[in-house]
């Protein structure tokens, strides 16, 4: 029986894991390569960098709703999730070829930023409810744990081997490794056999659609403090983003190197959350897990805001907080998606799941707008005292809520 086989001897989900695994280190190499093609060849400015960096977001705020209706209403997931990945493979295999062509402009790069952006919002939308084809419900936290660590994997590896492809090929040739890893994932999930037998929702309108699923978040107490949980912590950390290299460059003097390792220990802390997890929902549950995380977001906050003295002093401090904060946000993210998983009906874990995407990632632009305007008039380490005040909400929301009265069934 599947519940009884180990994940690592699942052929579908490997497959399902390494599509993953391939894609986010081709994303990271995307990350780094596409701004430096539009900064240094194509001499983009400011204003177009910020297009550029909003035109990936973008996506999930104009169709993340709707990519959840289609998810509901779709019998098979994965020709789509194939689909969105070739197409996404092809917008990126544009870039190279435009600027061997002479046809590169910036404008150019923000279209394809934008169609990408859509792929992976509906490529997200269609994946949450396929995991529960691939993966007996009682294996759903370790393989979300297993689904982290790639993204945690990546967040180290990726952005050595973007800058040594960068360094070798030049930015816009770089990007052909991510298309080429869009179409190793289309393949490896293509690869899949698990039969896809999920009972698609009667269409009854799409605004009719999208509001089932915004009443089922906000009609569950545990869904409805997981989304409003992750919109606080998405908002303050978005803000703390927003000042934290101007603040370690000019405050902390920190080296950009430094900087990128700070980046790398929150990857490893990553990792180990995504080691720990499984282990801890298994003795205490997933409610329990969540409720000790959110007592650590604030850490990170409150290590970077103290921060002070010469260089050698200050960057291990930092580097603790990123590696403590890198535990606790995947732990957090784990464990709210599982619990998703358990407390939404089948027919509506694709508008779900899309209901929390449109109003946890669309509050990222907010956050990163609020922080800078906070920082140009209060200044940068006020703004870190504000996220560290505004995550510790949580503490006494989770406290408050069923999450926190209760603990959930613990994975077995």
């Amino acid at each position: 029986m599947l519940q009884t086989v180990p994940l690592r001897a699942q052929r579908d989900y490997r497959l399902l894991l390494s599509s993953r695994a391939v894609s986010e280190i081709g994303t990271e190499i995307s990350r780094l390569a596409v701004p430096l093609t539009a900064a240094a060849l194509l001499g983009a400015s400011p204003v177009q960098m910020g297009l550029l960096t909003a035109a990936s977001s973008l996506p999930s705020l104009i169709f993340g709703l709707q990519a959840g209706v289609l998810a509901d209403r779709l019998r098979r997931h994965r020709p789509v999730m194939v689909a969105c990945e070739a197409a996404s493979a092809m917008a990126m295999a544009t870039i190279p070829l435009a600027w061997f062509a002479g046809l590169l402009t910036v404008p150019w790069l923000i279209v394809t930023a934008f169609v990408v952006g859509t792929g992976t919002t509906l490529f997200r939308a269609v994946n949450f409810p396929h995991l529960a084809v691939v993966v007996d419900e009682r294996q759903r936290t370790e393989a979300l744990a297993g689904l982290h660590s790639v993204f945690s994997l990546a967040s180290v590896c990726g952005p050595g081997l973007a800058g040594l492809l960068v360094q070798l090929f030049t930015a816009p040739f770089a990007i052909v490794a991510d298309a080429l890893s869009f179409l190793a994932s289309a393949f490896l999930v293509r690869s899949i056999r698990a039969p896809e037998n999920h009972t698609p929702a009667p269409p009854r309108g799409l605004w009719t659609e999208v509001g089932e699923g915004l009443r089922a978040v906000v009609g569950n107490p545990v869904l409805r403090t997981l989304c409003g949980c992750g919109v606080v912590i998405n908002f303050f950390g978005a803000a703390f983003t927003a000042v934290f290299v101007i603040y370690a460059l000019t405050e902390l003097h920190l080296p950009a190197g430094l900087i990128g390792l700070l980046t790398a220990c929150f990857g490893v802390g990553g990792l180990v959350g995504t080691a720990l997890t499984p282990r801890l929902t298994a003795r205490y549950g997933e409610h329990r897990v969540i409720a000790c995380a959110v007592v650590v977001f604030p850490v990170d906050y409150v290590i970077t805001a103290t921060a002070s003295g010469p260089v050698w002093a200050a960057f291990p401090a930092l580097a603790v907080g990123g590696l403590v904060s890198g535990v606790a946000v995947i732990a957090f993210s784990i464990c709210f998606s599982a619990v998703v998983l358990r407390e939404t009906p089948a027919h509506l874990r694709g508008r779900v799941n899309a209901t929390n995407t449109f109003a946890v990632q669309g509050v990222l632009a907010l956050g990163g707008l609020a922080g800078g305007l906070l920082g140009q008039v209060l200044g940068l380490r006020p703004v870190l005292w504000i996220g560290a005040a505004g995550v510790a909400l949580t503490i006494v929301w989770i406290r408050l809520s069923p999450i926190g009265r209760s603990s959930a069934p613990r994975a077995r």
